[in-house]
Parts: C-alpha cells; structure tokens; sequence
C-alpha cells in the first residue's frame, strides 16, 4: 500500500509556471505601452520609470533583509509593481514622488501585509490612489504628447481627454479625436494613453494563460453598457469608445483588475467583480467629479472579493443538497 499511495499537502497537480514567469509576462505585454509612452514623454518619463521601479525593488529587498526573510525580489512581483506605478503616473511629476508611491505600495500595501499573496489591494493602485489624494493638483497636470494632433510644446499641460468630453456640452465641442485616443496621441499618464498597445498587450496575456477573458471582457462591457445608457453624450457610440479608449481603463482591464491576488478566483466571483467594478467606475465617471475612477473602483473590488468568494464558492458534492 505504501508503493501505490503518496500522501502529500497540496496542491497536487504541478505546472511549470512560476511567479517569475507569469511576471515576466506581464513585463513583456507592458512594454509596448511603456515605450510609447517614453517616446510621446520623453527622456524624464524613462526617469520616473526607473525611479519607481527601483524604490519597489529597494524597499522589499531592505524590508526581507531587515526582517531576516527570504528575498523575494527575484520573483520580479516588485518591478511589475513599480512598472505598473509608473505607468500610472502624468510625465511631469516631480522624481521624489514615484519614490514615495513605491515605498508606500510595497510597505504599507504588500509587506506589512505578509508579502505577495498576502495583500488586500492592488499595490501598484494603492500607491496611485494614495498620491492622487495626497498631492492631487500634481497629478491632475499631463503634459501634451510629442506627437499628436493637439501637440504644442514640452511641458504644455492640459485637461486629459476624457475630461474634455465630461466638460463639453457637445461631443464636437471636446475637440478629442476617437483615433488620437485609440492610437496614443492624446494626454494622459505615461502608460494609459495607446488603448491598442494596451489590447496588444492584454491578448498577449490571454493568450499565454496568464490571465482569463473574462473579467477585463466583461468589465469593459459594463462600463461601455453604463456609459451607452447614462453617460451625459446619451446614446452616441463614438462617445462610448471615447470613455473605453480613454483613461486608465484598458490599463486597469487587463494589467490590473486581473491581480491574481485581489480578484475572484471562482467563476460565478470573477462576473460579479467584473460586473461591480465596471458598475463603479461608470458611477464615479459619469456621476461623479473626477473624468476618471478605474482606479478607485478596481481598489473597491479588490477589497469585496473575500466576500465574492465567500458567496459563491461552490458547494462540495452531496453536502447541503436537496433530501430525499
């Protein structure tokens, strides 16, 4: 008997795949984006990139060192980090504040919680959230792109595009163009501006397994629906795609609300947070102040899904079935 059984702690079924290797995924589908956006930015968009990166790695190494743990930046979860960070962030910020956010993301959001696996939030969009609350007047001012229709010189800041059209009385009075914000060519954050790098990019996730479908499909569905339905421009499709194509919301669809920790891991949980969080951003968007809120919203999701999971974990075979 002892030759024919193995017992063992789970899990039981092993793969090749390792946290290193998903995260150099996500590095490889970013990169499109990341040097579109050094290019439309320019040499001090490379700077914040760097700077943020850097401080997530420092800080987790000096965190593991300091707590005699074992060092996990090898893993590349902290560059991913700092990547996404940066890539959240407009090309004029001064250099100390990615540094800030990366010490707040990986401290307070990821180690002080146990490490990766352990966080409640998306690291990468607490940090966001925590310097667009703190120092809001600067991270409101994106620089105009290189190269664009309404290019005018370096260092020019105007409202981003989504705002444009949440002002505008009229769609044709925005002055936005749907192809400018599909192809990159508008302003915005350093990584959110090309919303077809960013589609590239989450197919070549889909298509490594890396990530599902289903949640950045169906939170991009819910929110197109929100705004056909409720959004201020009525039933105007062109301004439908506008709201998709602009804004962190295919950056957060594909790189952000499919955080394998913070999201769903059943299928009934992975419709209901896609579905709640596109719900909340259409709210904060089109309801709200701010042009934006896929940030916020994604973070609210984020600290529903133990609930969501709790709801709709499914029921082990013949307990609490029907009696005969």
């Amino acid at each position: 008997m002892s030759q024919l059984l193995n017992v063992s702690t789970n899990p039981h079924v092993l793969a090749n795949v390792t946290t290193k290797s998903l995260m150099r995924d996500v590095i490889l589908a970013l990169l499109p984006a990341t040097i579109w956006g050094v290019i439309q930015f320019g040499p001090y968009a490379l700077l914040l990139i760097i700077l943020s990166i850097a401080s997530c790695v420092a800080t987790e190494y000096l965190w593991n060192r300091g707590f005699h743990k074992e060092q996990t930046i090898g893993d590349l979860s902290a560059v991913v980090t700092g990547l996404l960070l940066a890539l959240n962030l407009p090309s004029g910020v001064p250099f100390w504040m990615p540094i800030l956010g990366g010490v707040f993301a990986i401290l307070v959001v990821k180690c002080l919680f146990g490490g990766l696996g352990q966080n409640f939030m998306n690291p990468a969009l607490a940090a966001r959230c925590f310097l667009l609350i703190s120092f809001s007047g600067i991270m409101t001012q994106f620089p105009q792109p290189r190269f664009g229709a309404a290019s005018t010189a370096d260092g020019v800041s105007s409202a981003t595009p989504l705002a444009a059209i949440k002002t505008a009385e009229t769609l044709g009075a925005s002055g936005q163009s749907l192809k400018n914000m599909f192809l990159g060519l508008s302003a915005g954050t350093i990584g959110e501006i090309s919303a077809l790098l960013l589609i590239l990019g989450g197919i070549y996730l889909i298509a490594r397994k890396v990530i599902t479908w289903d949640i950045p499909v169906i939170y991009i569905a819910t929110v197109a629906v929100f705004v056909f339905l409720f959004g201020q421009h009525h039933f105007d499709l062109t301004y439908v795609m506008m709201e998709l194509c602009g804004g962190g919301l295919m950056l957060g669809a594909f790189f952000m609300a499919t955080d394998y920790v913070t999201s769903p891991i059943t299928p009934k949980g992975r419709v209901i947070y896609a579905i709640a969080i596109g719900v909340l951003t259409g709210v904060f968007r089109i309801c709200g102040n701010s042009a934006e809120g896929v940030s916020y919203a994604i973070i609210l999701g984020n600290v529903l899904t133990p609930l969501i999971e709790r709801v709709t974990i499914p029921k082990a075979f013949g307990r609490e079935g029907k009696k005969k």
